[in-house]
């Protein structure tokens, strides 16, 4: 949540979540330090999830879809603020389901575990009411194909 309010501000207490920055980023430093802004890797995107954010960064937008890990946006990236290297994963985000999801509220929904394609959202069986959905953090790549389908958007990455 952002503390808006004018003491949060001035005191530096502003708590925005740090931005989801294309595959391959590294560190939030030596990306925003190597990274121009040239926007080279957003139309490279395929799935078309990276959009403009602030400072004129990159950010992943789930909500436009999944992320396939082509490295497409890699490839277009003449600075090298994204480095595709082998055996390094794209980054370590993994979806988290908040307590707004649908079953927690005794509503039957599966749709997140539909669309992933890791069988990382499991719905196990429950006596006396909707199976709730658990996340398998060791199967989740962070793809975000999750994220969009979610009726009531309680499926964040990070």
């Amino acid at each position: 949540m952002v503390d808006v309010s004018r003491r949060g501000f001035l005191r530096g207490r502003s708590t925005l979540p740090p931005a989801l920055r294309p595959p391959w980023a590294g560190s939030e430093a030596d990306f925003a330090e190597r990274c121009t802004r040239c926007g080279d890797c957003l139309p490279a995107c395929p799935q078309a999830i990276l959009a403009v954010g602030s400072g004129g960064y990159p950010t992943v937008d789930f909500r436009r879809g999944e992320c396939t890990f082509c490295g497409a946006c890699a490839e277009a990236c003449r600075p090298a603020a994204l480095l595709r290297q082998p055996d390094v994963p794209p980054w370590r985000l993994k979806a988290q389901i908040a307590p707004t999801c649908l079953p927690r509220q005794g509503v039957e929904c599966r749709i997140c575990g539909d669309f992933c394609d890791a069988r990382a959202i499991r719905f196990p069986p429950r006596v006396g009411g909707a199976a709730l959905a658990e996340l398998d953090p060791d199967r989740c790549t962070g793809c975000g194909a999750c994220v969009a389908p979610c009726p009531v958007g309680a499926i964040s990455v990070a």
